[in-house]
């Protein structure tokens, strides 16, 4: 497989990973949310929050630059479960706690108010993004053999469910130390080969509402990854083929913390529409496997995938026609290899 090895990584720090200026915006912006937030819930008399616990891709620094600043940040605000009742003493609904949030918010100085979803309670900023705060209750336990407390914890949906959203966060990091044979220097290949993913699933506008989630596209990947040392380009466009062969046969995509729970609802279209883009795209990379492939038609190749020009403006390296051909064939790894931590992975050489 030609080498672009180099222009890739260099595409993901240029045009995907979310620039350090963008993560202190929105930090200010999520740090103001839950002053406010505290400020309302005292001014209203209402229980005090036990923590607010920043989630998702934010926390897990898969966040993926866009160019309609169309950004999130899930910043959850969580109480104690004997707290939250109501003036009859009642425990009160998921509704009302999502009620109770969304009042504590307003501020007069929002365009638009903050809004009560299934899920969370949404506050709007002029900039094009916006803040998610979900309201979580934390039901304490006692465990039988050590007499120590136990902690679970449970969303305000629609109706209380069972939902550990740091849990999540712990077991990317976790995935993402035992996938990335970098990660002690780097922030891990599989961490880019996921901002990658996801940049790609949100390269055509008319995808963003179609497609998988990036939580969905997060979880496919931990199925299907095989690290590539040195190689972003192989070990992307090796997970965009496994994926794609995944959801031929299973579009259903489990929960990775929740044992039973499915990310995937009951004929959920969008792992399939993920499909069909992965299989157009793959053909384009198809010219990357010819002995003589250019520089010039590896970039276009890479430019159709991600709808982009950024690759085919990149210059041509020098040793390309001096007769140092970047254009050898790949070989798959004939063995996998133990990894410290126990796991195991491919390497592919470096050609």
């Amino acid at each position: 497989m030609y080498d672009t090895s180099d222009e890739v990584v260099g595409f993901h720090n240029d045009e995907v990973n979310l620039k350090s200026i963008e993560r202190t915006n929105m930090r200010a912006r999520r740090n103001a949310n839950r002053d406010r937030l505290k400020r309302g819930l005292v001014r209203n008399s209402k229980p005090t929050p036990i923590g607010q616990h920043t989630q998702g891709s934010y926390a897990m620094h898969t966040m993926v630059q866009d160019a309609a600043t169309d950004y999130d940040i899930d910043d959850g605000v969580y109480f104690k479960k004997d707290k939250l009742v109501g003036v009859n003493g009642a425990a009160m609904s998921a509704l009302a706690v999502r009620q109770m949030v969304c009042t504590a918010l307003q501020d007069d100085r929002f365009n638009v108010a903050p809004q009560v979803l299934k899920n969370c309670v949404r506050v709007f900023y002029n900039e094009g993004f916006h803040v998610d705060v979900p309201a979580y209750r934390r039901i304490e336990t006692t465990d039988s053999w050590t007499g120590k407390p136990m902690y679970t914890y449970e969303l305000a949906s629609s109706e209380w469910k069972s939902s550990d959203p740091r849990a999540v966060t712990r077991w990317f990091r976790n995935r993402n130390d035992f996938h990335s044979p970098d990660c002690k220097n780097t922030d891990g290949q599989f961490r880019r080969i996921v901002r990658l993913l996801k940049a790609f699933a949100r390269s055509r506008s008319s995808w963003k509402a179609l497609t998988a989630t990036g939580f969905m596209i997060t979880k496919l990947a931990d199925e299907t990854f095989v690290s590539s040392v040195n190689r972003d380009d192989i070990a992307l466009r090796n997970i965009m083929q496994a994926i794609r062969q995944r959801l031929e046969y299973n579009k259903v995509i489990q929960h990775p913390t929740l044992h039973g729970e499915n990310i995937t609802h009951t004929d959920d279209a969008r792992p399939n529409y993920f499909k069909e883009r992965l299989a157009e795209n793959l053909k384009h990379l198809e010219v990357l496997d010819q002995y003589d492939c250019s520089h010039a038609s590896a970039m276009a190749a890479w430019d159709k995938v991600f709808c982009t020009d950024w690759f085919s403006n990149q210059p041509t390296p020098n040793d390309e026609g001096n007769g140092s051909c970047r254009a050898k064939i790949a070989v798959a790894p004939t063995r996998p290899v133990e990894k410290r931590e126990g796991g195991r992975y491919a390497i592919w050489p470096r050609v």
